[in-house]
């Protein structure tokens, strides 16, 4: 799936998709979101589950490449979030197929650094983690990076082992190749790429935003799951470290681009990915 921006190309990488994986919000049972009927067929099950897909979005300007976010890489052990472990996919495969070559990526941006947004920042190569991309300069937040370079060993939270796992598999080796650039939004990347900061759901999250000859597009990140947040910014997922700034975080970008032309790509929006975000009663909806 690609969408052109002005002179921009964004093309989706997909790893896996969730059919049912209502976990990420559980308070969007089936019977609240049959009351969304836009939801269905793209967003959610028949039975009213929700869909969650892992992608990439490879970003190509006229001067450069940028891999936004890098899914859960392969042959990781991600136990006890088991749906998540010992993954084999051709992720990698497709996206040489769709013309990207790792070598020819110039910048890998990290949304944030859960374990589902920076898997295939390394590879596995001969028993040793080594950068998928060894020519990019990888963006990430200084304060995910101490955040999650601090966690403790004997931390009982499960979440948090996995992310120790996670640090050490998929952002120590960049950080040890001197590929790692700490940045915070807002910034800019590029030409036409920018970071806004978009802080809830992680404390340095942020989301990128592609201006092109007078188009414009957003690549969400997290601060949103799924577009039944759009219906109801409230939906908290157990997921955020800080649920009132990520619902306010929320309330302000959605009322900033309702109703602009502004292409909206969610990370995890299953189907057609991208939409227009307009208002829909007290909520919002997104027209795909």
């Amino acid at each position: 799936m690609k969408w052109k921006v002005g002179d921009v190309t964004i093309t989706k990488i997909v790893e896996v998709v969730y059919p049912e994986f209502s976990d990420v919000i559980p308070a969007a049972t089936p019977d609240v979101v049959k009351k969304v009927p836009w939801l269905f067929p793209h967003f959610v099950t028949p039975e009213g589950k929700l869909t969650l897909s892992i992608h990439s979005l490879v970003v190509e300007t006229p001067t450069a490449k940028l891999v936004v976010d890098t899914c859960i890489g392969n042959d990781r052990n991600r136990d006890p979030m088991s749906i998540m472990s010992n993954f084999s996919t051709s992720y990698l495969e497709d996206m040489i197929a769709a013309g990207y070559q790792p070598e020819s990526i110039d910048y890998v941006l990290c949304t944030h650094l859960h374990l589902d947004h920076v898997g295939w920042n390394t590879r596995l190569a001969n028993g040793k983690w080594v950068p998928t991309f060894p020519k990019a300069a990888y963006l990430m937040s200084q304060k995910e990076l101490t955040l999650f370079g601090s966690i403790d060993e004997n931390v009982k939270d499960d979440f948090l082992q996995v992310q120790r796992r996670v640090y050490a598999d998929s952002i120590q080796p960049v950080l040890d190749a001197g590929l790692a650039k700490p940045i915070e939004g807002p910034a800019q990347v590029c030409e036409g790429v920018r970071l806004i900061s978009t802080a809830g759901h992680t404390p340095g999250h942020c989301s990128v935003i592609i201006e092109s000859k007078g188009e414009t597009a957003m690549i969400t990140g997290d601060f949103l799951h799924h577009p039944i947040q759009f219906h109801d910014p409230g939906l908290v997922s157990p997921f955020d470290v800080d649920n009132d700034a990520a619902v306010a975080t929320r309330r302000r970008v959605f009322a900033e681009y309702a109703g602009t032309p502004t292409l909206v790509i969610g990370t995890h929006f299953a189907g057609p990915t991208a939409g227009k975000l307009v208002r829909d009663g007290d909520g919002y909806r997104l027209d795909v």
